[in-house]
């Protein structure tokens, strides 16, 4: 029997529960493209729409975390790098530096790439992209070949990192706003799992054929980008999203875009920063331990694992709670995280410096997930009425996510002048209990306070 259910703008659309129109429809031929999408309509949700949406979640997730381990990979390829290439740990951070930041400029062209091509579209170009820093570093990695060319060459791994942002755009447009936490938590985390993956294939190319054999774990991932490409080609959809005029202008004058930017930065940025970092900073603080690359490869992927797991949870506590609490007690946690990396780092005790790592990176990891909440709900408050929130949304994820990113160079950037100025990470982890005490200050006095009534 017909219904009627409200559309997103708030006018009234007809709608037949068992009709092809209350599932969503495709456009005929080889392209699939969602042309007809309710997901706040919780009829067309149930009769077909979450079937969709999961599906496409389910390969945007392969896609996205074999662009993480893309974008990742010189986290891991700084431990293969011995005497005979000639650097040093300064110049090494550099090489994990410079993917972080290429990865982070790309993020806001990518998101924005899914409004213009459709998911399905730009997941199969964006993973297609990753095969130039694969088969540049399988061909370039070698001892005599010069800094620079190395340098350029980790650069190229930044196309992985801009996979996040549409991935994450083209999820939140296909939830409903009640699971958009926990959808993009699974989404993101999914993804976030490709570096401890990129780590343990690390580890386990180093324990079988050596040190001297980087190019093997590069190799391992051409046939994964290949066929991360080709699933999202036959089994996702393109939904597009309209692109208001002067958007970009709208966004950079709303004051939230930068606070939630600036919370970013203390969550992604310490995730992705410690991920690419940790391995070096064991290497270099506690050399009389690690004394080969494979001794520091069996803690590396501990703590990215970890914090990638829990991604999903930091969403769904943030579903129910609000992502502002969940962010606030948080960035408390790490900066007590930070503190006992101080004081571990102080005592030279290796115990007691994982265990404040490993906090850190899963304090990160449900920061993640509360943080970017965060977004969907600012931006479905701030819409007029009648109005669509969902491209200001993805508009917002990918300019927070590159913003964000960029605190993963700053993690790096921190580590290499502490280890370069006092020959140990003590300054860079009193920086970081600074930051966090700021965006502690930051989630309370703009989002948590109460506010007086007038």
């Amino acid at each position: 029997m017909p219904t009627t259910s409200t559309h997103p703008t708030g006018s009234p659309q007809p709608l037949t529960v068992d009709a092809p129109a209350a599932l969503p429809r495709l456009l005929p031929g080889p392209r699939r493209e969602l042309t007809d999408w309710r997901p706040e309509d919780p009829v067309f949700w149930e009769a077909g729409g979450a079937r969709t949406a999961r599906r496409n979640l389910l390969w945007s997730v392969l896609a996205e975390h074999v662009g993480f381990s893309v974008w990742s990979l010189w986290s891991v390829l700084v431990l293969f790098l011995g005497p005979e290439y000639g650097i040093d740990p300064a110049g090494k951070f550099l090489l994990t530096a410079l993917p972080t930041a290429l990865g982070a400029f790309l993020r806001v062209p990518y998101a924005r790439a899914v409004a213009v091509f459709g998911g399905r579209t730009w997941t199969v170009v964006s993973a297609l992209l990753l095969l130039i820093p694969a088969v540049t570093t399988a061909f370039v990695l070698e001892p005599g070949t010069p800094y620079g060319t190395l340098l350029l060459t980790a650069c190229l791994a930044g196309v992985g990192g801009g996979n996040f942002a549409s991935s994450m755009a083209n999820v939140n447009a296909l939830y409903p706003q009640r699971l958009k936490g926990w959808a993009l938590g699974v989404n993101a985390g999914g993804g976030n799992l490709g570096v401890p993956a990129v780590q343990l294939a690390g580890l386990a190319v180093l324990a079988t054929v050596g040190a001297g054999h980087p190019r093997v774990l590069v190799l391992l991932y051409v046939p994964l980008i290949v066929a991360a490409a080709v699933c999202a080609a036959l089994r996702m959809d393109d939904l597009r999203l309209p692109r208001p005029p002067g958007q970009l202008r709208t966004l950079l004058a709303w004051r939230h875009t930068w606070l939630v930017s600036l919370l970013y930065i203390g969550t992604f940025g310490s995730f992705i920063g410690f991920s690419f970092a940790f391995g070096q900073v064991l290497q270099v603080q506690f050399a009389d331990t690690f004394t080969t690359p494979l001794s520091a490869a069996y803690l590396t992927f501990l703590g990215p694992l970890l914090g990638s797991l829990v991604r999903p949870v930091g969403g769904r506590l943030a579903d129910r709670f609000g992502g502002a609490r969940v962010t606030l007690a948080t960035f408390a946690a790490m900066a007590g995280g930070a503190l006992l990396a101080l004081g571990a780092s102080r005592a030279h005790s290796l115990p007691l410096f994982v265990t404040a790592f490993t906090a850190l990176f899963v304090l990160s990891g449900l920061g993640n997930g509360s943080t970017y909440k965060m977004i969907p709900t600012l931006c479905h408050a701030a819409a007029p009425p009648g109005q669509d929130s969902e491209a200001r949304t993805s508009a917002l994820i990918g300019f927070a996510g590159a913003v964000g990113a960029f605190g993963g160079v700053l993690v790096n950037i921190a580590f290499r002048q502490s280890f370069l100025s006092v020959g140990n990470g003590d300054a860079a982890y009193v920086a970081f209990l600074a930051a966090y005490a700021v965006c502690a200050g930051v989630t309370w006095t703009a989002y948590v306070r109460p506010r007086r009534s007038a």
